[in-house]
């Protein structure tokens, strides 16, 4: 069984400085922009049947992290985006629950309470979401204050100006710190916010630099810019975990966020995840959808699949 991540010992010499580290992530494979569009193109085309289907769905279901990230949040929200997750369904017991809530670190206290003894997790959201733009002690005390709260998985967003202007080594210790706060009671997700990095190779890069520094998870997106997850951009994500974990042994997660919203566009990610990393991804412990609306579409089309019939959006809770 595959390691959970932690800092990559077989890699560990190339964060020894900012030149070796800029050595190393600009000596990474150039990536075929055509070649890679093609290919997550193509295995969007692929159909699946009415068994697979089912299962699909509830895959997809089991992989939501249910999220609300706005200003407007009040405590009643989040208990009633908590028992959604916990029954996403609250006229069939068989619809499986999500993978979790994801929260501001205010919050995390009042998701923990609302899902208790469920196996949704709570994930906050830190460093100064979703622009991180903040002083490095500021978005520590972010962390700090999530994990101290109870929060099962934090989601970091990384310096992407620090990280455009090339100071990569600043971007990874970064993260390092973050990781280290998490310790062992906290899972870490790495956002990129691959909108706002203009290539798919800085995307590989950013992929690579995450994993080295320790995260658990690399992940797309914000979900509060123009351009979240693509099956390509997603794609080339979940080639780089594979590739890391055949460099080192340590397996790492990847989380699209944003602009998934429908059935088919979630049955698009988990054939591009099958298809490129295999089995041992499909899983909530290892894959995950960063989004809210996709949760109401997948339980429209469950009730189809069982009683022949779409019930439509009113039959359906609204996040």
């Amino acid at each position: 069984m595959p390691t959970t991540a932690s800092t990559a010992l077989p890699l560990k010499d190339v964060t020894a400085s900012d030149s070796t580290l800029r050595r190393f992530l600009h000596g990474l494979p150039g990536v075929d922009a055509v070649g890679l569009e093609a290919r997550a193109a193509s295995l969007g085309t692929r159909s699946i049947k009415t068994t697979a289907k089912a299962y699909a769905i509830d895959l997809a279901i089991s992989m939501v992290d249910l999220t609300t990230l706005e200003g407007a949040d009040t405590p009643g929200k989040v208990r009633s985006l908590g028992a959604k997750a916990v029954r996403p369904d609250p006229t069939d017991r068989t619809a499986p629950a999500t993978a979790a809530v994801c929260v501001y670190p205010d919050m995390v206290a009042v998701a923990k309470e609302a899902v208790a003894g469920s196996t949704v997790k709570v994930a906050s959201v830190a460093t100064a979401f979703p622009a991180g733009r903040a002083a490095v002690g500021v978005k520590l005390a972010d962390v700090r204050d999530a994990v101290d709260a109870g929060a099962d998985e934090i989601d970091m967003v990384i310096d992407r100006g620090a990280f455009l202007a090339g100071h990569y080594l600043k971007v990874y210790e970064e993260i390092v710190a973050v990781k280290e706060i998490c310790g062992t009671s906290a899972r870490l997700k790495v956002i990129f916010e691959t909108g706002e990095l203009s290539t798919y190779d800085n995307i590989r890069r950013a992929s690579w630099l995450g994993m080295i520094a320790g995260a658990d998870f690399i992940k797309t997106s914000t979900g509060k810019v123009a351009v979240n997850a693509t099956p390509a951009n997603t794609l080339l994500m979940l080639e780089a975990v594979r590739d890391f974990r055949a460099q080192t042994g340590v397996q790492v997660g990847v989380k699209p966020a944003g602009g998934i919203r429908t059935t088919k566009d979630a049955v698009k990610f988990l054939v591009v995840v099958n298809e490129t990393v295999g089995e041992d991804w499909l899983d909530n412990h290892w894959f995950r959808f960063g989004a809210s609306s996709l949760l109401n579409d997948l339980l429209m089309q469950r009730q189809k699949l069982a009683t022949g019939r779409y019930s439509g959006p009113d039959y359906v809770t609204v996040d």
